[in-house]
């Protein structure tokens, strides 16, 4: 995981750092574009020797970062992007230290948040997709206004592991709860207790199922959570 976090916090010093000298250099950000490949290439060189398992394991998510960056950088040179304040580059999950909070954050849009330093194994990382990136700018915005996101569509389409994975690149714990007709006001609130005393995400799966009078103090529920953030 620090691997990770200080992967993407170096791929964004790499391309902020094009932009800089994208005033004197009108091909920077096509250099920073060639220097993600090399580092890229050498990443996939390494997997095709022999390494120790939880290696490969970290290598391979690196790889799979490292991949959507590329992409990033070459979207970046196509739509020729220059400037740190461009809408392109503003809607990237964007790792950096903030020296004034002696802390690491994570930025999106005008989203700022605190990495959570959870431990979460070396677990593989999910594919980041154009779809992918727009579900973490409307989850990291609702995050930011102290609200909760709903992603809704058929089943199988990658709900639940988008945000897993958000919460993942975020160093978050995110627990997945599967709703049911058979919980009741009690067992949810227990667990917006136990969510809320960890500083915890949960992930409320089939919520749909809920019955309504549950789902109606739920709700009363929810918001005195949301008011207390």
């Amino acid at each position: 995981m620090v691997t990770l976090l200080i992967n993407n916090c170096c791929w964004v010093i790499l391309v902020e750092g094009a932009f800089q000298a994208a005033a004197t250099d009108k091909h920077a950000v096509e250099k920073a574009h060639k220097q993600q490949v090399g580092d890229l290439q050498g990443l996939i060189m390494m997997v095709q020797g022999d390494l120790e398992k939880p290696v490969r394991q970290k290598i391979m998510c690196m790889i799979t970062m490292d991949a959507h960056s590329r992409d990033i950088l070459d979207m970046l040179v196509r739509e020729n992007v220059g400037r740190v304040d461009e809408f392109q580059w503003q809607t990237q999950l964007k790792g950096m230290y903030d020296a004034g909070h002696k802390d690491f954050v994570f930025r999106i849009a005008d989203a700022c948040l605190n990495y959570g330093y959870e431990y979460l194994g070396n677990g593989p990382r999910l594919v980041i997709t154009p779809l992918t990136d727009r579900i973490y700018v409307t989850a990291t915005q609702a995050l930011h206004l102290k609200m909760g996101c709903a992603p809704a569509g058929p089943a199988g389409t990658g709900k639940t592991e988008s945000t897993k994975d958000l919460a993942s690149a975020l160093g978050k714990a995110c627990y997945v709860f599967n709703c049911s007709d058979q919980m009741d006001y009690q067992t949810m609130a227990g667990i917006f207790k136990g969510l809320a005393a960890s500083g915890s995400w949960g992930c409320f799966d089939e919520f749909n199922r809920l019955v309504p009078p549950v789902l109606s103090v739920c709700s009363v529920q929810f918001k005195a959570v949301c008011d207390a953030i």
